[in-house]
């Protein structure tokens, strides 16, 4: 498509670059191991400051966000910069295969690895691709990080946590 409009990669990957360099956004690794899976190996974008990003897309109003088709994208970007600021990890991946199955972030502190998954719904439930990377990436916990009021148990050692127990007081 860059192509088509006239830019090359190269151009385009050096505006990324300087923009991941201006912390204005967040270039997300993919975390690669051989799991006899083909794994995506392009980085995730996401705008570190949301209300920028949303002044880009001429959002102007709340309602006019949660309208958005955009509005669950840009709950996660701004989830995933909170949770990585209050964690603190030694590294931070997200990860996914051609076949489907994906982590919206996976976390390595020390000897543990800790998944996270963004989910913008009232009352979150585990699914197969959560299944799937407790499985392959051996995780020692997953949370799944959601706009609700109650923190509660989704299955052993899967945990749905709402945002606002996150952030600071």
């Amino acid at each position: 498509m860059a192509q088509s409009m006239g830019v090359s990669e190269p151009t385009i990957r050096r505006y990324l670059d300087t923009l991941t360099q201006t912390l204005m956004v967040r270039q997300l690794q993919p975390w690669h191991e051989n799991l006899g899976k083909r794994q995506v190996k392009a980085p995730k974008i996401y705008f570190r400051d949301t209300g920028f990003l949303h002044a880009m897309m001429g959002i102007a109003s709340l309602s006019a966000l949660l309208m958005h088709p955009q509005c669950g994208a840009s709950w996660e970007g701004f989830a995933l910069e909170q949770v990585l600021r209050l964690a603190q990890p030694d590294q931070a991946y997200f990860w996914a295969t051609h076949q489907g199955a994906e982590l919206d972030l996976l976390l390595l502190k020390g000897s543990q690895r800790i998944g996270i998954e963004f989910k913008r719904a009232d009352a979150p439930t585990m699914n197969k691709s959560m299944h799937i990377a407790i499985d392959n990436l051996k995780l020692d916990a997953l949370y799944v990080v959601y706009p609700g009021a109650q923190r509660y148990l989704l299955a052993p050692g899967v945990e749905a946590v709402p945002l606002w127990a996150l952030l600071p007081n």
